[in-house]
């Protein structure tokens, strides 16, 4: 979580003075590269025949929605506000997983979720004076990283996480490229941008690895809580590198956000014992 969120760090800041289309297609390309040359190392073929599966399209489509959208969240309003919102992601992934996986979801999972969706909209205030558009973007970007996790629940097995990492970044350069195009901006790259964009790379392919392999590796109920440390982060950076203050309708509602979130999980392990230890 903190390598992402010295990725969204450096990516607002290299989108100060570069097109975002532009620095997002350098980022897949640099993304792209590195996990293919870690799927080479373990011997493993890149363009593996299931990436025309339903799951992996589906995928695709989520990644791409995500990152778009909170690229532009970050580049357009507050790092801090915008990683708050993103923290809805696991409440919506739940709801997700009730529709599409027939997940059972108590009446308290249900409440605590709503008491979640209400700190969103503490932070976004829509039809207030402070109310900013740019926020909604963080908002798409939860539905698009909800869907991208998922769609990865459902995705082939025999498909390895560095192959995943292969198709998540490499969708963003025809992405990034399209976005450039419909709204050009600046490309010419001084040495700032290229050390913010590699190290954005870096970051990224750490963060997107770490967390693929402690969520398969690992007890989710014991993994997941740890996403809310990302607020936290950004939050830190948000107030030291962009000078930002957050007030006190964010913090409460993050406060609501990441305590909802962190009630399922420890709601869901408790059922998870209970269910064990009757078996």
């Amino acid at each position: 979580m903190g390598a992402f969120t010295i990725e969204d760090m450096l990516i607002k800041g290299a989108a100060k003075n570069v097109s975002i289309g532009f620095v997002l297609a350098l980022f897949g390309i640099g993304g792209t590269v590195i996990f293919t040359l870690l799927t080479w190392r373990r011997r493993e073929t890149v363009f593996h025949s299931t990436i025309l599966s339903r799951p992996i399209l589906l995928r695709a489509v989520c990644e791409v929605t995500g990152r778009l959208a909170f690229a532009l969240a970050i580049t357009l309003s507050a790092l801090s506000s915008a990683s708050a919102i993103l923290q809805a992601t696991p409440l919506i992934a739940m709801i997700g997983a009730a529709i599409f996986f027939n997940e059972k979801i108590g009446v308290t999972r249900w409440l605590a979720a709503l008491v979640g969706f209400t700190g969103v909209l503490m932070i976004i205030r829509p039809g207030v004076d402070s109310f900013e558009a740019a926020s909604l973007f963080a908002l798409v970007a939860t539905l698009g990283f909800a869907g991208r996790d998922l769609a990865t629940r459902a995705a082939p097995g025999v498909l390895s996480n560095v192959q995943l990492g292969v198709y998540g970044f490499f969708v963003l350069i025809p992405t990034g490229i399209a976005m450039h195009f419909y709204n050009p901006g600046n490309i010419d790259i001084d040495v700032t941008a290229s050390l913010q964009i590699t190290g954005a790379i870096i970051f990224g392919v750490t963060a997107y690895n770490a967390l693929t392999i402690a969520m398969r590796s690992g007890d989710v109920s014991v993994v997941s809580p740890f996403r809310y440390t990302r607020l936290l982060f950004a939050m830190l950076i948000g107030i030291l590198v962009f000078g930002e203050a957050p007030d006190k309708a964010t913090v409460m509602g993050s406060a609501l956000i990441v305590l909802s979130g962190i009630y399922i999980l420890m709601h869901h392990r408790k059922t998870a014992r209970v269910v064990d230890t009757v078996q």
